[in-house]
This record gives structure tokens, C-alpha cells and sequence, in this order.
């Protein structure tokens, strides 16, 4: 997710558990356009066992190198994003669009896999682009046959954005349709739902997406079987290391902003969250972010139950 799952965060779900994960999309044309943003998210955390990096693009000519480039950066996992619906990106042909013309994405999956030969290629997709007209499967199916290593289905479609139940069904299908590995994603909100996701689906793995953002201890088991007093002190420990992590990475400007955006997410049903946001966005400096997070804290021993997030 562009502009929160950026190293910091990624070091934080490892620590509390995440088996591996995905650093932002980084757009291919601005990649090899030498973006400095780009380039910037192109580097490899030698810290974390698996590095997983995710291209968005809409051609070989763009996608291949760029791919290559991540290779000798140290990426162990080169995926492809098949599914952003975001109107700007699904404009480009990026994204979404991809699952439209299913033999023109073949063509660019199969160049990948011709010049990154040793490295797994994936792809994450959606349930389709229109509701009611699911192409999972049928992406799904071209994905191996050209030599796809694995696939991650968010089966809700482009149009459906991320609005409504994700329809489950649509990851059993692409299951059951093809032989390489299936990882399921929507609606997943705590290590239960990801259990149930397993037993319904048969999906070999879960991935958790913004149902993580400001709750990465939901990868820990041990968080639930704390207590209240025992969770907060965990969630605090948690925040100071993201902090900490975020002011280590970025130049200041932009740490001050990526702290202000991660505090305010993990204060989110706090009682009075909405005071704490607007009063941590017009704090000066990070030691401030830090003691307004941990005066908020102690101020909420009994937070108001959290909104429901969309993973």
C-alpha cells in the first residue's frame, strides 16, 4: 500500500509475526525513469529473510527491466500487481486493467519469465473488473500456463473497490482451477479469519493488507491471550519501535509525516481519536508524536471498540 507499507512498517509486521511481506508498489516506467522515490523504494532490507518487491507497469518493455533492476537489488520474490483498482492507476492500464486483455498480460507474464528465470515471478489479482463478471480463474489459469509461481486473488472486483463482503468463493475457485500456490486476501481482520479463510478456501497462505495498518499484532497470537493491561503494553512497545524505525529510514520532513500517519491509524477507536488526529497532525516534531500517543494511551485504558477494517 503506497505510502504505508514502507520498510519501517514491513520491519514492524516481521517482528510480530508476519511470515514474509511486500514492500509498496513501485511503478515501473518511473523506475527505470530514475524517479528518486522510486529508486528509493527499490532497495532491499538485508535485515528481512524474504524480500518480496511488487512492480506496477502495463508493458514488457517497462516491466522486464524494471523487474531485472529489482533482481540485482536483492529482491527473492518479484510480484506483480494485477489488482490496485485506483481510477488513476487502472487509467494508465496498470493495475486492475491488466486482467481486461488476458492475452496481452500473457505476453508480458511470459516475457518476465523468460528474463527472470530464477527467481519466483507472482501476481496478485483481483475477482474480475466488473461485479458479476469474475475472470479470476481464467487470469488464473493463463498465469500458470505461462509459468506463474504463485498467485495472491483479492476476489473482490475493480468496480467493487473495497466496499461489501469479499466474495470467498472466488479464491476457491482459482484454488481448485489451478496447481501452483493460492494466497487469499479480504475481509481478513484477525488470525481466526485467516484460519477461516484456510478451511474455506484451501488457499495455502493469507495475506493481510490494511486490516494490518495500525494493528500489526493481529500476526501474534500471544497479543490475544494477554490481558487488557498486557495488550497495551505490547501496542505501546510496538509504536515506539515503529517510531523509532521510521526515524532511523527518512530524512525528517518525511519521518515527521510517516509518523503523524502511522500514530493516528494505531490510535484509531481510541475514545476521543478524533481530538488525538487532529491535534497529531499539527504537532512539530516526532518527540511530540511520542508523547501525545503515549499521553492518549494512558488517557484511554478502555478504548472504544474499533471500526471494522477491509484487509
Amino acid at each position: 500500500m503506497a505510502g504505508l507499507t514502507n520498510m519501517p512498517f514491513r520491519q514492524i509486521a516481521i517482528r510480530c509475526g508476519s511470515g514474509f511481506t511486500t514492500n509498496e508498489e513501485i511503478d515501473a516506467d518511473a523506475l527505470i525513469r530514475g524517479n528518486a522515490i522510486a529508486c528509493a523504494m527499490a532497495v532491499d532490507d538485508p535485515d528481512l529473510e524474504i524480500s518480496a518487491m511488487q512492480l506496477l507497469g502495463n508493458s514488457a518493455e517497462t516491466l522486464v527491466p524494471a523487474a531485472i533492476r529489482l533482481v540485482e537489488a536483492g529482491a527473492d520474490i518479484i510480484d506483480i500487481n494485477m489488482g490496485c483498482p485506483v481510477s488513476k492507476i487502472v487509467r494508465q492500464g496498470k493495475g486492475a486493467a491488466l486482467m481486461r486483455d488476458v492475452a496481452s498480460t500473457a505476453r508480458i507474464l511470459s516475457a518476465l519469465r523468460r528474463e527472470i528465470e530464477d527467481v519466483p515471478l507472482t501476481i496478485k489479482i483481483r475477482g474480475g473488473w466488473e461485479d458479476g463478471a469474475s475472470n479470476a480463474v481464467e487470469v488464473a489459469v493463463m498465469a500458470q500456463d505461462v509459468g506463474v509461481d504463485a498467485i495472491t486473488v483479492h476476489p473482490r472486483s475493480r468496480e467493487q473497490q473495497f466496499g461489501g463482503r469479499a466474495p470467498w468463493d472466488i479464491i476457491r475457485d482459482v484454488v481448485e482451477a489451478v496447481e501452483i500456490p493460492v494466497t487469499g486476501n479480504g475481509d481478513v481482520r484477525s488470525l481466526a479469519d485467516a484460519e477461516r479463510m484456510i478451511r474455506e478456501t484451501g488457499c495455502a497462505a493469507v495475506m493481510i493488507g490494511r486490516g494490518a495498518i495500525g494493528r500489526p499484532w493481529l500476526f501474534d497470537a500471544a497479543y490475544a491471550r494477554l490481558d487488557p493491561a498486557g495488550q497495551q503494553r505490547y501496542e505501546a512497545e510496538i509504536v515506539l519501535a515503529h517510531i523509532e524505525a521510521i526515524e532511523a529510514h527518512f530524512p525528517p520532513p518525511i519521518a515527521l509525516l510517516q509518523a503523524k500517519k502511522h500514530v493516528v491509524r494505531y490510535a484509531n477507536g481510541w475514545r476521543g481519536s478524533p481530538e488525538l488526529r487532529e491535534r497529531m497532525f499539527a504537532l512539530p516534531t516526532i518527540e511530540a508524536i511520542r508523547e501525545a500517543y503515549l499521553s492518549g494511551r494512558t488517557g484511554s485504558p478502555d478504548p472504544a471498540p474499533r471500526p471494522a477494517i477491509t484487509a
